[in-house]
């Protein structure tokens, strides 16, 4: 049993490894998409600023194959391949969850949405002090050359071109994203915080501060933490991967609904508003199905045997 012990990695060492991998293989990966980008006569300017017709083409494919060889560059590979280089953990757990788990984390985000949605308008309308304002426009510059991008993958009014934004920004982001974030990292974060909150936490706000969308990231760190106790509860990789695609399936979808309405990205953005009686009932059926969520967890798991 020493023995064992003592060949097992420390977390330190599990956490430099991961970080080796994401360097190498994000950026390997990515230099192979853009130089195959060259030699078909596409690139990344050449789809933000083309108009629909081109964007349709070579360009919009060159721009799926980046986002899908980033995902997978930087995110899946590097998890995968350091659960082959240490067995010994079990990073991307899957014990077996009934259905009910994956219907109530779909119902989670359902009945959280509302609620969401005023979250996510109240941080993007967050303001600096005036010291502070270089800062602030800085931020908004990323997030408006972000936006640039996104509202050219997103606002499609195809149903073949819908599907393929489900696969490329819903599905493989899912696992991927999942797979790192609440697999491999979640995991590394325990060894050495010891606590199953801190480190689903943490590893939220790592979760939203990677994507770089700075008026994006309270609803982000939320949605982090709310997948890291899926992980948790059910100790099924796949539920918190399931939740992670809905949320991102339900944009793409929206904006194709949006796009085949005539409005524009800046109005798809623009939140709902609901009375007052909607957001508290959003409120309580979210903390409802997270207490009944977390109540049938221990009927089917034991909780001492989580993300060991």
């Amino acid at each position: 049993m020493n023995d064992f012990l003592e060949k097992q990695p420390s977390p330190w060492m599990s956490l430099v490894l991961l970080l080796v991998y994401t360097v190498a293989f994000s950026i390997g990966i990515q230099i192979l998409a853009l130089l195959i980008g060259e030699l078909n006569g596409s690139n990344i300017q050449d789809f933000i600023s083309g108009s629909t017709a081109t964007a349709t083409g070579n360009s919009r494919f060159f721009m799926y194959a980046l986002l899908a060889c980033g995902t997978f560059g930087t995110f899946y590979l590097p998890a995968v391949v350091l659960q082959k280089r240490e067995p010994m953990f079990q990073y991307f757990p899957t014990e077996n969850t009934p259905v009910a788990f994956y219907a109530l984390a779909v119902a989670f985000l359902v009945a959280f949405a509302p609620l969401m949605g005023l979250i996510a308008e109240w941080n993007a309308h967050v303001t600096f002090p005036e010291g502070l304002k270089g800062v602030e426009n800085w931020m908004r510059e990323q997030e408006d050359s972000s936006n640039g991008l996104i509202k050219k993958v997103v606002m499609v009014d195809h149903l073949g071109l819908l599907f393929v934004n489900i696969i490329v920004l819903a599905l493989f982001p899912a696992i991927a994203e999942e797979y790192y974030f609440r697999g491999s990292l979640m995991h590394i974060a325990q060894r050495i915080f010891k606590n199953m909150h801190v480190t689903i936490w943490i590893t939220a706000i790592i979760f939203s501060a990677i994507h770089v969308q700075f008026f994006g990231f309270v609803p982000r760190v939320l949605l982090g933490a709310f997948f890291g106790y899926m992980l948790y509860w059910t100790n099924n990789i796949w539920v918190p991967i399931l939740g992670h695609f809905v949320n991102n399936a339900t944009v793409a979808v929206y904006a194709y609904y949006c796009t085949t309405q005539g409005k524009t990205f800046e109005e798809m953005q623009s939140a709902d508003t609901y009375s007052n009686f909607v957001y508290l009932g959003s409120v309580i059926l979210t903390i409802a199905i997270a207490i009944l969520f977390y109540n049938k967890s221990k009927q089917y798991s034991t909780h001492g045997k989580r993300l060991d």
